[in-house]
């Protein structure tokens, strides 16, 4: 049973004796067990919900109309009506209400229609006899466009119009008439044959659409629908149709159906897209069946070239080969772009097979060709083919990276092709920088991961990440945030930190999408993206940034360590504070002055969210390192918050250390001391022999740290003539001055004007803070509270 023969318009008569339309849809009859009996069953054509369920009564009167429409009463007030688009559909519903009813399928009417009923029926005009066309001559053109505009509000008339045209191809006719319109230049009956033309796609009728969208008629119908009375000089759709828009043929094709099929699908394209104008509301459903046609096209397209697998192995070959020229490779690539699109028209399941069939002739590997070559087209075109196969299977592009990985060097690897097109992205604007992102994130998420049948592709694809790929995405963010050549970069303990701050907006705008990524790896990876913070000491990186002139950029730093904070991870907060990272926030809090923005309560509700969640080991070191230089802000409580937590702890410590004899106290104090000095020794050891005490195996170090793709490079020496400004020293002001003095094993600053972190002193109220260990993350099995990442270069 194919799908039109069952194809069905819902009609229900309204309170003022019309027809409402409800909706097409399929039409099928089964036993419903709720309802008790044979039920008729409409499913939308558009989501499959359900528009009629109608069991079929034995003492219900149902009308059979004109071959097409089946008509019944099912309350006093409440009538129904199917149009169905094919008479065999018809027929097949009516035997099964007759069966049903017992009454032999030839009748009209399966019932006895009582008084009322007949007397309803005849208020009924809609069902009177075939409508009369006139006849198709030039002097009744004007007739003949106002009955084709008359019956557009009435569904049922509509219906009998369609029929009366079908049945006596009468569309044709009129199509003769337009070029007898044309050789007299006869404007007024080619502004009718506009109108009637245009009425008779607003029927809806795909039986018409058959004859109107058929090779001998399309190009006079396209021709009709130019000289729109509302201009004043037709449109040339023939000409662009005929001489502008070429067919390129990447690959000859042998079957004359498809071509035909393909030629047909864009002409109705353009007609839906340019021609006609935008539906009002009240025609919005008028072209839903031209919708449907050029949907039902598409699919037969793909359908018919998937299973042409020699067609689709030479596009292949001729994509991947180096003697095929620029012009060939783009025309190829923008093949396999609209052939994508176009299985978006098809159903799940050959969805499915559809992708499955290009991973098998090797659509990745091509695309990792094509994604690295200099044609700006074509990388686009690369980049949305990617996309689809991205939202297909997440799953089947990482397993292909992580098998690639085997066999090749981490340059040529397909994710580290996408990140450095996203870093070397041309546009101002980075659109497609911000594209590629959103692709990176779908593959490197563990929420579309665990749904997989492989239980171990997160830690694995994780894993191969971390070593293969984040050196490529991190190396814009190193290298603008280094050091100064000779100073040692990024170890606790150095006492100097004149770093770069860029200014540039591309530049800017750049690391903004870089640390996007950085934030949301914070939050899904925990252990893995730990151990490479704490490897490259890259918050200490990221914080450089608060330094910039852009807001933005300033924000996403900070909403970077925001991320981190929100964990309330110890490994981290020993880190913040060990590398005193509070001072560039806090500088920048106190250099925005009293300017009431986006970075003012960004910073202040970082501190909030310490009070609130009262992490103990953080408000220590920021009273007691900072509360000088922040005393003096009023506006908010926050700062006198901290401090009252600040001092409760401190109360409480002593309350529970004089409540302990005094010779237990003095060796607890000792071991606990002692205990937190071996832990910190461990955690930020500087020698570099040490590495292998990390949580999880050390990333590995295929580049040095602040090595970064030479495309980068190259990008980035094109940028220098307007990036000028973009590699100003970002010297922070110093604005916090009155901060209490450091001792002398303060770790390392970026400014002289806030003092840094110090280890706190035998008997303050930090040595007795006591650190929970990480046993109940539930990424980090692994970790053995004796085995911490040192802090390292």
């Amino acid at each position: 049973m194919s799908d039109t023969r069952r194809r069905v318009k819902v009609y229900t008569l309204n309170e003022d004796r019309q027809w409402d339309d409800r909706g097409t849809g399929h039409v099928s009859s089964s036993y419903v067990e709720r309802l008790k009996g044979m039920s008729l069953l409409v499913r939308a054509e558009s989501d499959g919900s359900l528009l009629l369920e109608s069991k079929i009564n034995p003492n219900t009167a149902y009308q059979k109309q004109q071959d097409t429409l089946i008509v019944w009463s099912e309350a006093e007030n409440y009538d129904l009506a199917l149009s169905f688009q094919e008479k065999a559909g018809c027929d097949e519903i009516w035997e099964k209400i007759c069966q049903v009813q017992g009454k032999d399928p030839s009748v009209e009417v399966t019932q006895d229609l009582i008084e009322s009923e007949e007397e309803h029926i005849e208020e009924m005009p809609e069902t009177s006899p075939l409508i009369d066309l006139p006849t198709c001559e030039l002097n009744k053109l004007e007739e003949i466009a106002d009955l084709v505009t008359s019956v557009l509000s009435s569904p049922i008339r509509r219906e009998k119009l369609a029929l009366a045209l079908e049945n006596e191809g009468y569309i044709k006719k009129l199509l003769h008439l337009f070029q007898v319109c044309e050789n007299l230049e006869n404007t007024e009956g080619l502004h009718h044959l506009y109108e009637i033309i245009r009425g008779i796609l607003f029927l809806n009728k795909a039986t018409l659409f058959e004859v109107m969208f058929s090779d001998e008629c399309i190009m006079d119908v396209v021709g009709c629908l130019e000289y729109d009375p509302s201009l004043a000089q037709p449109k040339r759709h023939r000409e662009f149709l005929t001489k502008t828009a070429k067919f390129k043929e990447v690959i000859p094709i042998t079957d004359s159906e498809l071509r035909q099929k393909i030629h047909q699908t864009y002409r109705v394209q353009y007609i839906q897209d340019i021609i006609l104008p935008t539906p009002s509301v009240f025609e919005e459903n008028f072209l839903s069946t031209l919708t449907s046609f050029i949907f039902f096209n598409k699919v037969e397209i793909v359908s018919m070239l998937q299973e042409d697998e020699k067609f689709l192995s030479e596009v292949f070959a001729q994509l991947t080969d180096e003697a095929t020229d620029d012009d060939k490779r783009c025309e190829l690539v923008n093949f396999f772009k609209e052939f994508c699109a176009f299985s978006q028209t098809l159903q799940p399941q050959n969805r499915d097979a559809f992708f499955k069939t290009l991973a098998k002739l090797g659509i990745l590997p091509a695309l990792e060709i094509v994604m690295g070559m200099d044609d700006l087209q074509v990388r686009s075109a690369a980049t949305d083919i990617f996309s689809y196969l991205v939202e297909f299977s997440p799953s089947m592009v990482r397993e292909f990276v992580m098998q690639e990985a085997q066999q090749s060097d981490d340059d040529i690897l397909l994710i580290n092709v996408v990140i450095e097109q996203m870093i070397c992205d041309t546009d101002p604007e980075l659109g497609g920088a911000v594209q590629l992102m959103g692709l990176l994130r779908t593959l490197i998420d563990p929420e579309n991961m665990l749904a997989t049948a492989n239980k171990t592709e997160k830690s694995e694809f994780l894993n191969f990440f971390y070593n293969h790929c984040m050196h490529v995405l991190t190396a814009p963010l190193l290298a603008n945030t280094a050091q100064e050549k000779g100073e040692k970069d990024a170890v606790v303990g150095s006492t100097k930190s004149n770093t770069i701050c860029p200014d540039n907006y591309q530049t800017a705008q750049l690391l903004a999408l870089i640390l996007e990524l950085l934030t949301f790896c914070v939050e899904h990876h925990t252990y893995h993206i730990k151990n490479y913070i704490m490897n490259k000491d890259l918050l200490r990186r990221v914080l450089v940034l608060m330094n910039s002139k852009h807001t933005f950029l300033a924000l996403c730093a900070l909403r970077f360590m925001r991320r981190i904070i929100g964990l309330k991870d110890e490994f981290y907060n020993r880190y913040i504070t060990k590398g005193n990272l509070f001072e560039p926030v806090i500088n920048a809090l106190l250099d925005n002055g009293t300017r009431y923005n986006l970075l003012n309560s960004a910073v202040i509700e970082l501190f909030e969210f310490i009070r609130v969640e009262d992490i103990k080991s953080l408000i220590a070191h920021i009273v007691e390192n900072f509360y000088n230089a922040l005393e003096s802000i009023e506006y908010v409580q926050t700062f006198k918050g901290l401090k009252t937590k600040y001092e409760q702890e401190k109360d409480r410590q002593t309350q529970k250390l004089n409540s302990v004899p005094s010779i237990l106290r003095s060796n607890r104090f000792r071991r606990d001391a002692r205990a937190l000095e071996e832990d910190e020794e461990m955690w930020f050891n500087e020698d570099e022999e040490e590495e292998g005490e990390a949580v999880v195996p050390p990333v590995e170090k295929s580049k040095q740290e602040d090595d970064f793709p030479d495309s980068y490079e190259k990008f980035m020496e094109t940028k220098k003539a307007s990036a000028a400004n973009g590699a100003n020293g970002a010297n922070s002001k110093s604005v916090a001055a009155q901060t209490s003095p450091a001792s002398s094993n303060g770790s390392s600053s970026k400014s002289t004007a806030l003092a840094p972190a110090v280890t706190a002193p035998k008997g303050s109220l930090v040595g007795l803070v006591d650190y929970p260990d990480d046993e109940d993350d539930d990424e980090e099995e692994e970790t053995s509270p004796r085995k911490r990442p040192r802090l390292g270069s």
